[in-house]
């Protein structure tokens, strides 16, 4: 959820890059470059958080990103908030990056001697990782998609209903019963 003192620079954040992608959409090149600039900026706050000490990862994700949202423009609805929309696909392209970043891990990891501590770290971290993402898969949409959005990438509850065309409450309940099944599906793993 958003703090107040937050809110009024998020909504003039969403309203520039907004208004920056509608003008890009009608053809303005030069508001194209200004939003990819701006968007570059704020997927570099968001992903940092995700990604803290990671330098290298977060400027990949965030061309990653930039090229993904480039290549997916057209399917944004000017009428919906556009930083939603965004969010979905740097949370996509996070998931993806620590898939293929647990899998190197595992395949490097074999052929080490003696791995240090740091990489013992990172690979539990890939493993829970990984361990989380089949969980998830395991849920329907209803109850996944909320997760992933609020509890996973750091979406509102209010943003991942515009993401996924569930109604606040829908999303709520889809948390919650998510994460009763998930904690299910721990119990008897266990």
């Amino acid at each position: 959820m958003l703090r107040t003192s937050s809110k009024p620079a998020y909504d003039a954040r969403e309203a520039k890059l907004r208004a920056l992608m509608v003008a890009a959409l009608a053809g303005d090149a030069i508001a194209y470059r200004a939003f990819l600039r701006e968007l570059a900026a704020h997927l570099r706050r968001f992903l940092g958080k995700r990604l803290q000490g990671r330098p290298d990862d977060i400027e990949d994700l965030v061309q990653e990103c930039l090229i993904a949202v480039h290549d997916k423009r057209q399917t944004y609805d000017p009428s919906q908030p556009l930083t939603p929309w965004v969010h979905a696909i740097a949370g996509y392209k996070l998931a993806d990056h620590l898939r293929r970043n647990a899998a190197g891990t595992i395949a490097r990891s074999d052929f080490d001697d003696e791995p240090d501590e740091a990489a013992s770290n990172s690979q539990g971290a890939a493993d829970a990782a990984r361990d989380v993402a089949k969980l998830l898969a395991r849920l329907p949409d209803r109850q996944r998609l909320p997760i992933l959005h609020v509890k996973l990438q750091g979406l509102s509850v209010a943003e991942a209903a515009g993401v996924t065309g569930l109604s606040v409450s829908a999303v709520k309940i889809g948390i919650h019963r998510g994460l009763k099944a998930l904690a299910a599906m721990v119990g008897r793993r266990a």
